[in-house]
């Protein structure tokens, strides 16, 4: 089906029915004075959404039930008895190969004559039922266009009707996401229980050594998932990028919104913001190649042993990586607080630092937590650069000059290569992800309450 087609046709009786209603109520608002309960565009809209939603019904019709309908015609097409000879994996891959030739694309090997004869039929058949299709979908707008437009008098309530459809539209995408956010967790939840029939959770959450078997072989072959390396080493990743980010970023926010002229401004924060567009894996590179090896060389001048791959070269990379986002929201957030606070607190005698200080920060200390609240997400979550930088050792340690693994790695590790979700060993995966996602709920828990406290104290 060619969606370009199918995205003019409805466009071209969005565009009809829309114009067929606004000019009936244009004529019935200019004859003899009468007076319309609706405005013109709300009658228009009233045609619009009844000359759409039976043509949308006939195209989604076609779309969930097409390719059923296109895959028996391609089987009444093969001969009987090849039919017979091949299995469930040849007729598949005989389907594949007539779609081809109907597609106009070559195949691999010699075409049988059936093949070709069924690769022909099979494009005649496509444009019939597409031609069928359009039709059919502008023939029912175009009798639902005439029947709304009839509809259409002086007290007809076309805005109470149009607001409806919209109210019924925004709460099917409110659906959306949280039947999205369900799912996800139902998902999480299902497998990570199917896990925890193989590890107890106690020696999940409770256990100091991470090292999974891949072996197929009985009980103790699982091998050992305990949480604590990963969830320290994730943990002290994050502080770390936050410790630089939060304070490069609020106070690059501050200046920017405060201090900088505009034309510095209009300079500073794009340059700043391209931060935020590097791929993740350039900042693993960056990680890999320059900071590593720079606090490797400067560890040994001042007598520490820094590794090249580890908790303090993945976090500092991080923290550079989220500081657009701190900055960037920062200082959005900040140029919202109302000016009469500025102005008023300039006219007690407060210098430009006790403002900021004392008025302007309080002031927008809930959307600077949000801001927060996102880069430590960002940082809870981040993958590539820990891949690169952080070392990958599941070892329990307190000490950021070491390599570190982190929950993402593991997840990634855990389900790289040929996964049959059977066993302990790719399960796991559904088990750290619950449990980021966790953490990650506790955090905006945390910061709803610091947001809701200080909105009323300054509110």
């Amino acid at each position: 089906m060619n969606s370009l087609v199918i995205a003019g046709l409805l466009l071209v009786l969005l565009g009809l029915a829309y114009q067929s209603g606004w000019s009936r109520s244009r004529g019935l608002s200019t004859a003899n004075g009468v007076k319309v309960h609706s405005r013109p565009q709300y009658h228009g809209s009233y045609v619009a959404i009844w000359t759409l939603v039976p043509a949308l019904i006939i195209i989604a019709l076609w779309a969930w039930l097409g390719d059923g309908i296109t895959h028996n015609f391609i089987v009444s097409q093969i001969p009987v008895e090849t039919v017979q000879s091949l299995d469930q994996v040849g007729l598949n891959a005989t389907i594949a190969r007539i779609r081809s030739l109907a597609t106009g694309y070559g195949v691999a090997g010699e075409i049988l004559p059936y093949e070709q004869t069924a690769g022909d039929a099979l494009r005649s058949f496509q444009f019939i039922t597409f031609l069928i299709v359009v039709v059919a979908a502008a023939v029912a707008g175009i009798v639902a266009l005439l029947y709304a437009r009839g509809r259409i008098t002086a007290r007809l309530r076309a805005r109470n009707a149009v607001e409806r459809v919209i109210n019924i539209a925004l709460l099917a995408c409110s659906a959306v996401a949280i039947l999205t956010t369900v799912g996800i967790v139902a998902s999480l939840v299902s497998e990570a229980y199917k896990f925890f029939t193989f590890i107890h959770p106690l020696d999940f959450f409770f256990g100091t050594v991470w090292n999974p078997s891949f072996s197929s072989t009985g009980g103790a072959a699982h091998g050992q998932y305990g949480l604590l390396p990963l969830l320290v080493g994730t943990l002290m990743i994050t502080l770390i990028a936050m410790l630089v980010a939060v304070p490069v970023g609020l106070m690059a926010a501050i200046y920017l919104s405060q201090y900088a002229h505009h034309s510095f401004r209009a300079v500073a924060k794009p340059i700043i913001e391209i931060l935020a567009g590097i791929p993740t894996i350039v900042f693993g590179f960056f990680a890999l190649v320059t900071v590593g090896p720079f606090l490797r060389d400067f560890g040994s001048l001042v007598g520490l042993d820094i590794k090249a791959t580890s908790a303090l070269t993945a976090g500092i990379v991080m923290g550079i990586m989220i500081i657009p986002f701190v900055s960037s929201l920062s200082d959005d957030i900040l140029n919202q607080v109302p000016r009469t606070l500025r102005d008023g607190a300039y006219g007690l005698g407060a210098t430009k630092s006790e403002t900021i200080r004392n008025v302007l920060l309080p002031a927008a200390l809930p959307g600077i937590v949000g801001a927060f609240l996102l880069a430590v997400s960002r940082a809870v979550g981040e993958t590539m650069i820990v891949v690169l930088a952080a070392g990958n050792s599941p070892v329990l340690r307190g000490n950021p000059f070491e390599p570190v693994a982190t929950i993402t790695v593991s997840i990634v590790n855990q389900l790289t290569g040929d996964s049959d979700f059977a066993g302990p060993q790719s399960l796991v995966a559904f088990a750290l992800g619950l449990t980021l996602f966790v953490i990650t709920l506790c955090l905006n828990v945390f910061a709803l309450y610091i947001v809701r406290r200080f909105r009323e104290q300054y509110e």
